[in-house]
């Protein structure tokens, strides 16, 4: 019998996290993905110079940025002695990366897929750092180890405030359209591919009228 407490107690601390995981939920806020090709293109540039420190985009070539609008020059200036058709890898070793947070950081290709409602999650997450009694935290991922890189929690005045929140949209937007680069490209595809089965439905109907005038005779 004393064998179990052991495993009984591992048990209650299990679900003992889960509610203060759930406890520690907020409400996603809302934002539309426009996938306006200039809000693409600088949520791309504040990746690359806020978050690729840590996180890989592995799934995402520097070429495919020109399919946002990035130029040859301005993809060559960002790859640097990377290939062109190479993906885009974090610098940051996995050496150091578990010395700094005991993890690595997690692919950010698809996670605006991997979390339900990703964008909210993704906007909300970034808008969630608070500073108390100079501890940070965040409230939506309570003791996540990434830090507050937009200073949201220490930024008080509105110009810059306003400047944080463009930023965290675009990089939203960014990461959105990395997940899955040709959604808008299927989309459009998808109109004609409906407008091909209306009418082949509708000549398919005529050639069983016909079929079937023939047997009524």
């Amino acid at each position: 019998m004393t064998k179990i407490f052991p495993y009984f107690g591992l048990l209650i601390l299990f679900f003992s996290n889960i509610c203060l995981a759930s406890q520690a939920a907020i409400p996603l806020q809302n934002i539309e993905m426009s996938q306006d090709p200039a809000s693409l293109k600088r949520g791309a540039l504040v990746y690359y110079n806020s978050c690729r420190s840590c996180h890989s985009l592995k799934y995402i070539k520097f070429q495919n940025l020109q399919e946002i609008g990035f130029t040859d020059s301005e993809i060559n200036d960002l790859r640097a002695d990377e290939l062109k058709n190479s993906p885009i890898l974090t610098s940051m070793s996995p050496k150091a990366s578990h010395t700094l947070f005991g993890m690595l950081p997690p692919d950010l290709s698809i996670m605006a897929k991997a979390r339900k409602h990703g964008p909210q999650y993704i906007y909300t997450l970034m808008n969630s750092f608070k500073e108390k009694d100079g501890i940070y935290n965040n409230d939506l991922f309570p003791g996540i180890k990434m830090p507050d890189i937009f200073d949201v929690s220490t930024t008080r005045d509105d110009a810059s405030k306003q400047i944080i929140q463009n930023n965290i949209k675009d990089v939203t937007e960014f990461l959105n359209w990395s997940a899955d680069p040709r959604a808008s490209e299927r989309k459009s595809l998808g109109k004609y591919v409906i407008a091909y089965l209306i009418v082949l439905s509708f000549m398919f109907y005529l050639v069983m009228k016909r079929v079937w005038s023939r047997l009524d005779n």
